[in-house]
């Protein structure tokens, strides 16, 4: 799986998910127990969040984790490598 690809498009949904409530990344962070560095580098793909972590996004910004998982460019991304994974290799 391409990790660096994946985790700076799950960055860019929630960082899509918090502009659209017109919630700045301050406020996000502050509600998450987060310092703004951090949410920052999720937003950004530079750091693995934990699904705990994940969990208290979802919960700060009123949606479940479905909302925040299903969406076409993630889901492109697990498309591509779920191609890739299970090849007939005989």
């Amino acid at each position: 799986m391409d990790n660096s690809k994946f985790l700076t498009a799950l960055g860019g949904r929630i960082k899509a998910l918090r502009s659209d409530q017109n919630i700045s990344q301050q406020e996000l962070a502050g509600v998450c127990d987060f310092e703004k560095a951090n949410m920052s580098r999720i937003e950004s793909g530079g750091t693995n969040p934990t699904i705990l972590t994940l969990l208290k996004i979802c919960l700060a910004l009123k949606i479940n984790l479905r909302d925040l998982m299903d969406h076409e460019e993630l889901n492109c991304i697990s498309e591509e490598d779920n191609s890739r994974s299970f090849k007939d290799t005989r």
